[in-house]
């Protein structure tokens, strides 16, 4: 029996009194691949990315471990809730006009003291100032860089469209109207290079492309290590007090962690390993996050059709963000239909000894993004679930 015929086999067993759909996490699976994270980043403490987890109880179990220490949220809600729920430092990744938010985070010396908030324009410290009411409490804040490589004069660029914030000279700029502005405190830098970090390197039966992105992301990290530290440098001379600068994600985390720039390593899809990271030369994870659902029609030798199952992942539209059939191996989509709303056709010899019931698994393309279409996470020890615990959704909050 296949390791993989193993796992499908302890699944079964552990879901066999629950109808699918359902959704798991296998925790040894998971805290595995959190130990290999702690052991890459070497010594720095790695910041969990919730949008990679979504679910409060597994916050809280990664964040028990040695070496993990703070959360990476993504929306100012979120943060806000997660900073209530008594998580007290939460760096929210990306720039808010949540006004109603600011205004609750102005007026509350816990959650001013507990969440920042990321910045990357002076108009961003307008609107807060703007929302703020009768709040007075002084609001933490985090800069973002952009860690783009651009080549050719600045014409070619590799990289997302993030923060403008490119330069030392630029992130000093808004350090310094940070700095003299009432009310704000730069406690922060942040720097996420996802076309480094987000894009796998070893793509199988593409050699060239492989090579490609494995030539692009040494000429980027060269760049940016020495751009980094130059704009740590300039903003230090601004705020000699910074807090924390943290970069990286999951597929650079020993790369980044080895800047001596850098202070924290953010990472969370390497704790559930959704599909879109199988293909790195750096790192090798255990799928921990799985969905199931159930057979029910068979209509023809080498076809069965399951439930619905079509549950796309965000970004640029193609084959890569669908979720993609496990266990059993060897099932693949019909090309003319895909993976559908209600129902999904899964073509392949394994079809015919599934049965009418039977569960069908699946790998998300994205990690936390699984949780959206599930209220709760069937723990997995062994061959029995040993907990259900709701994701954000469970909890009702949809943030985004």
């Amino acid at each position: 029996m296949t390791a993989r015929a193993a796992d499908r086999a302890r699944y079964d067993r552990a879901t066999a009194h629950l109808d699918a759909p359902l959704a798991i996490v296998d925790l040894e699976a998971f805290d595995a691949n959190a130990d290999d994270l702690v052991r890459r980043a070497g010594g720095k403490p790695v910041r969990v990315a919730s949008k990679s987890v979504r679910c409060r109880a597994l916050l809280e179990r990664v964040l028990a471990k040695d070496g993990f220490a703070g959360i990476m949220s993504f929306t100012l809600a979120e943060s806000l809730w997660l900073a209530r729920s008594g998580f007290d430092d939460v760096l929210l990744a990306y720039p808010s006009a949540d006004r109603s938010g600011f205004a609750e985070l102005a007026g509350d010396p816990k959650l001013a003291a507990a969440v920042t908030v990321m910045v990357d324009d002076v108009a961003q410290l307008d609107l807060i100032d703007s929302a703020r009411g009768d709040g007075h409490e002084v609001v933490r804040v985090c800069l973002e860089l952009d860690t783009s490589l651009r080549l050719l004069g600045g014409r070619m660029r590799v990289g997302a469209l993030r923060s403008p914030l490119h330069s030392p000279a630029q992130v000093a700029d808004v350090a310094r109207a940070v700095a003299r502005r009432p009310g704000f405190r730069l406690v922060g830098i942040m720097a996420y290079e996802g076309h480094i970090a987000g894009v796998g390197d070893s793509l199988a039966g593409r050699p060239f492309r492989s090579r490609a992105i494995r030539l692009m992301q040494a000429t980027a990290r060269r760049e940016l290590v020495e751009r980094r530290a130059a704009v740590v440098r300039a903003v230090r001379a601004v705020v000699p007090d910074l807090e924390f600068v943290n970069g990286g994600g999951t597929g650079s985390v020993q790369h980044t962690a080895a800047e001596d720039a850098v202070t924290e390593i953010a990472a969370g899809s390497g704790l559930y390993v959704p599909r879109l990271f199988d293909n790195y030369t750096s790192f090798s994870g255990r799928p921990a996050a799985l969905f199931a659902q159930p057979v029910v029609r068979r209509p023809g030798v080498g076809v069965v059709t399951i439930l619905g199952g079509g549950y796309p992942a965000s970004g640029a539209a193609g084959p890569d963000r669908l979720p993609v059939p496990y266990l059993p191996e060897g099932l693949r989509y019909d090309p003319q239909e895909g993976p559908g709303e209600v129902q999904t056709p899964l073509l392949g010899s394994p079809a015919d000894d599934l049965l009418i019931g039977d569960k069908v698994w699946f790998r998300h393309a994205k990690a936390g993004e699984l949780c959206e279409r599930f209220d709760v996470l069937r723990l997995v020890e062994g061959d029995a679930v040993t907990a259900t615990v709701p994701t954000y959704r469970g909890e009702g909050q949809t943030f985004l």
